[in-house]
Parts: C-alpha cells; structure tokens; sequence
C-alpha cells in the first residue's frame, strides 16, 4: 500500500487502554478506540442518529452510542444493537514509530466481505506493551 495514503493522527499513548478519542482529518471526523491491545479507526458519527460517537461507552469492542444506545462493533462496524440497522464505517490503520496513522481512501461499510479484507489491509493494529 502507498505510504502517502497514510495519515498521522497520534501518539499511542494519547489513548489509553479502554478509551476512544475523536481526530478531524481532511474532512473526515474519525474516532481512534484502544480496545484489548488494540486500535481501531471508525467514523465518529451513529449511522440511526448522525449523532458522534465521542463520549460512548466501550466495552472490549462494542461501542454504544451515547445519544440512543446504537451500539457498534469498532472491528468491522457491523451494527451490535438498536435502534440502528446500517453498520458504521471503519478505516484502516497503523502505527509508526509510536504514531498512529489512519488511511483516508480505504474507509468502507460492513460488507459480507468485511472479514475477506485483501492482503496488507487491515482496520486495526494489535501492539505489545
């Protein structure tokens, strides 16, 4: 994959194991979740509400929204509770020399392909502490 699609967003440190935290890049409104080990990369906005993500509630990989309890799995965006019926996007990732870095073309929807993801691609980075 071409390096340059990669942007950096931040430190790994600056999210701690458990939490999310919100990034605005080129038009995109991205939330980093640190979940088990690892990071993953999904729109900040509820597909039921258009409303942001920031703010809810974590646990292992199931984020809920915290306006209506959607809730959302941060590995592949499938929908994990109503009210919304539509997945959320997710983005590819990577961490560089502690900094991670979100891949912009790459966003996409749940697709029955989503666990089929071709070669050097993924949605998520694992890191040993």
């Amino acid at each position: 994959m071409n390096d340059s699609i990669f942007r950096d967003l931040a430190e790994i440190a600056d999210i701690p194991e458990g939490s999310s935290k919100s990034f605005q890049i080129s038009g995109h409104d991205i939330l980093i979740c640190h979940a088990k080990g690892e990071f993953f990369a999904v729109e900040n906005k509820c597909s039921h509400a258009m409303s942001k993500l920031e703010g809810g509630r974590l646990r292992v990989y199931r984020l809920t929204c915290p306006l209506h309890g959607a809730a959302f799995d941060i590995r592949d965006g499938s929908v994990q509770g109503k009210p919304a019926t539509e997945a959320i996007r997710v983005y590819s990732l990577r961490v560089n020399d502690g900094r991670i870095q979100v891949c912009l073309t790459t966003a996409q929807r749940d697709s029955p392909d989503a666990g089929n993801e071709s070669p050097g691609r993924q949605n998520y980075l694992s890191i040993d502490e």
